[in-house]
């Protein structure tokens, strides 16, 4: 939604107990708005800025909260772009003995990390900043004695622009994590695995394919407990001969992670035996989105459609609640949808189908679909219109 800089300070003003604020992809605000939020809200206990569309005017924003603030829990600004001032950063995590979420930005240097985390080691979630290599002054060795303080985290995310040298330090904070997002981090299947080796508790994994097959098939060595992989494109422009992950990778996954029912999985390419076997490894899929990035890409070893492949995930995922379509499909593919995915809520399709007929299938097949998106797909206003009354929302972008 949109928030404006005015009602930011119109809350802060009128309502000087509010405690919470969480702003998860919104716009039409700035860093302004924030600076009332500091300045007026003084038994605030989270600000979470997340993937907005703001207007970042400069980070004197934080210097804006009181000396006398000390309540705050959550603290994440993380995506703004400018820098902060370190010694109002360094003051308000000193004071509030509460806060178990912090989140940083890219500007935040890993030896300002440092200073922040022997004053927070209580964190439960930490977003890190830069880990270049010409940034950090202090030993690896201080930096890893500073990790290993942090006993009770369990989420790590950040790590922009991670030196090989560096990443070791974070190793001693690795076995109680349940939650490793490196979607910034453009690590390679060495470092990758080298990290998960000490990652044995890990539920939720986000990912770059730049780890490629070789990295996934650590995480499917290391990681049994796994529950959820999201793999994002580096780039979606790359060249499968240079970068990006495959079939392969994935079901390395499967075969290693039989608790994993969440899945985003980017590539240039897949197999319907390749989906067939990951989903017999891997029954209990509740989330199963699959993105091969060139539209309408058949399985690239028989040229067949992918309509095999979808048809196993209906017929094998009984407790399927969240489906994402991709590649070459006909009106097979939602045949078996509309027949087998009955706890299926939502569906995203994207350069798919035959005809009508196939829209048909879902809407008339599926009892407990709330949300259905569309992108450019053969689908008309009659197929369309024929289950309207059944949904909550309907994005229907062709």
């Amino acid at each position: 939604m949109a928030v404006s800089d005015e009602s930011l300070e119109f809350l802060a003003k009128n309502f000087p107990d509010f405690k919470a604020l969480s702003l998860l992809s919104c716009d039409g605000f700035s860093t302004d708005g924030l600076k009332a939020i500091a300045t007026h809200c003084r038994s605030l206990t989270e600000l979470d800025i997340q993937e907005n569309g703001i207007d970042d005017l400069g980070g004197d924003w934080l210097s804006c909260f009181p000396e006398s603030l000390t309540s705050l829990e959550v603290l994440n600004f993380a995506s703004l772009n400018s820098e902060v001032s370190f010694d109002a950063l360094e003051k308000l995590v000193t004071r509030c003995k509460s806060l178990r979420v912090l989140k940083v930005n890219r500007n935040v240097s890993l030896d300002q990390l440092q200073k922040l985390l022997l004053r927070a080691s209580q964190l439960t979630e930490l977003g890190t900043g830069t880990f270049m290599q010409d940034l950090v002054t202090r030993p690896v060795s201080d930096l890893e004695s500073t990790f290993s303080n942090c006993k009770n985290l369990l989420t790590l995310s950040g790590l922009w622009d991670t030196s090989s040298l560096y990443l070791p330090v974070i190793y001693p904070a690795c076995a109680s994590l349940t939650f490793l997002n490196l979607s910034y981090a453009t690590l390679r299947s060495v470092e990758l695995a080298k990290l998960l080796t000490h990652c044995k508790s890990l539920r939720r994994l986000w990912v770059l394919d730049t780890v490629g097959d070789r990295g996934l098939e650590a995480v499917g060595s290391c990681c049994p407990l796994l529950e959820e992989l999201r793999v994002f494109p580096a780039d979606p422009f790359y060249d499968l001969e240079i970068a990006g992950v495959t079939e392969s990778g994935f079901v390395s996954v499967s075969r290693g992670c039989p608790k994993l029912h969440y899945v985003l999985y980017f590539c240039h390419q897949m197999t319907n035996a390749a989906v067939a076997t990951i989903v017999q490894n891997c029954p209990g899929f509740t989330h199963f989105r699959l993105c091969i990035m060139n539209p309408g890409q058949p399985d690239y070893l028989t040229n067949e459609p992918m309509d095999e492949a979808f048809g196993a995930v209906v017929r094998t995922c009984t407790k399927l609640q969240r489906l994402a379509v991709s590649g070459l499909l006909t009106d097979k593919t939602f045949e078996y949808i509309g027949k087998y995915a009955k706890n299926l809520e939502t569906l995203s399709v994207a350069f798919a189908g035959s005809s009508d007929l196939g829209l048909k299938y879902v809407l008339g097949g599926c009892p407990k679909l709330r949300k259905l998106e569309i992108r450019d797909c053969p689908f008309g206003n009659a197929a369309l219109l024929s289950g309207l009354t059944k949904y909550e929302s309907m994005s229907d972008e062709r």
